[in-house]
């Protein structure tokens, strides 16, 4: 398939791009390469070239997915026939900074794709969510909560996200474009930008720093970017997927204090201060993966230990590895 990936060039795109090229289709990139006003300009420039590097040949268009007269030239010059959407603010810290430019890229951003799909004639549009909508969901069940359960969302992140699944649904429901949405969780790897909590779990443990556990029983299903990657990758390009919303996990919650005691115990140095739990963010815990098993064989295969053990490994011979700060 000819194949638009929007936020091609960020950290969980440039993986699905890279993926979805080895299966064959022909992908096209859309990406502003944006700071989001808070990433040092350093430290995205050398993440890009990186990324750059690792899905290279790639066929990029810098630019600003609010911009639908752009998107339908795309799309109309690429022959495009499904739309993966990544472009997004990427987590609530960078939301709360700038809510009124996360609002634009999250919401206008969004509408501009999906007018854009439907005058194309998009056949099928992937939504690339969150588990912040489901708001708390810490020990709401025993082997982790499904799709179906309720979403209350705290935080104007997870409350963009799940607004944005509910204007793909709509736009499905009034057009002959299919939908797919999927929520990941707590996502991390190599390429990832230094500001996100094993990112700074890991760095400040390798240079002998103390690691901040907002909440020692707080738990996050930690999923490794190449589990994730597979997920999206592969649930884009099923038609057993077809107007359904899956959990793209690990499908296994680990506390924030063990994941900062295994930070500790691979770099072999830093420690350890817990503090209250933030109380902007929510509680959450294990997701389900059983329908992302049924439907498309999804199987999570890098556990936190061999995950945090392979970012480790590439952080010590990367851009952050030979500088004590960006």
């Amino acid at each position: 398939m000819n194949i638009l990936v929007t936020g091609g060039l960020g950290f969980i795109g440039h993986n699905v791009v890279q993926l979805l090229k080895t299966q064959g289709h022909n992908i096209v990139i859309v990406d502003n390469a944006t700071t989001y006003g808070i990433i040092p300009q350093a430290e995205l420039d050398y993440l890009i070239a990186e990324r750059k590097f690792k899905i290279a040949p790639f066929n990029v268009h810098y630019a600003d997915i609010k911009n639908i007269g752009d998107m339908e030239y795309i799309m109309r010059r690429h022959e495009i026939e499904s739309v993966v959407h990544l472009a997004s603010f990427p987590r609530q810290k960078v939301v709360n900074s700038n809510p009124c430019w996360g609002s634009q890229t999250m919401s206008e951003g969004l509408l501009s794709l999906l007018e854009a799909s439907k005058t194309c004639k998009i056949r099928k549009f992937v939504y690339v969510s969150s588990s912040m909508v489901y708001g708390n969901f810490k020990d709401a069940y025993f082997d982790g909560i499904d799709e179906d359960h309720a979403c209350n969302p705290i935080g104007q992140y997870g409350i963009m996200k799940l607004a944005g699944e509910w204007l793909v649904k709509d736009y499905a429901r009034r057009t002959r474009m299919s939908y797919t949405i999927v929520r990941p969780s707590a996502v991390y790897g190599p390429l990832d930008v230094e500001d996100r909590v094993v990112s700074k779990f890991l760095l400040a443990a390798m240079r002998g720093e103390t690691i901040q556990v907002n909440g020692p029983k707080e738990e996050l299903d930690f999923t490794y970017i190449d589990d994730v990657a597979s997920g999206i990758a592969d649930a884009s390009i099923s038609n057993d997927t077809d107007n359904m919303t899956y959990n793209i996990t690990r499908g296994t919650s680990r506390t924030l204090l063990e994941a900062a005691e295994l930070a500790v115990a691979i770099a072999g140095s830093g420690t350890i201060q817990v503090n209250e739990r933030d109380d902007n963010f929510p509680s959450r815990g294990q997701l389900s993966i059983v329908r992302a098993q049924n439907d498309f064989g999804f199987t999570p295969t890098v556990n936190i230990e061999q995950g945090f053990q392979q970012y480790y490994d590439w952080l010590t011979h990367s851009f952050y590895g030979t500088k004590k700060a960006v």
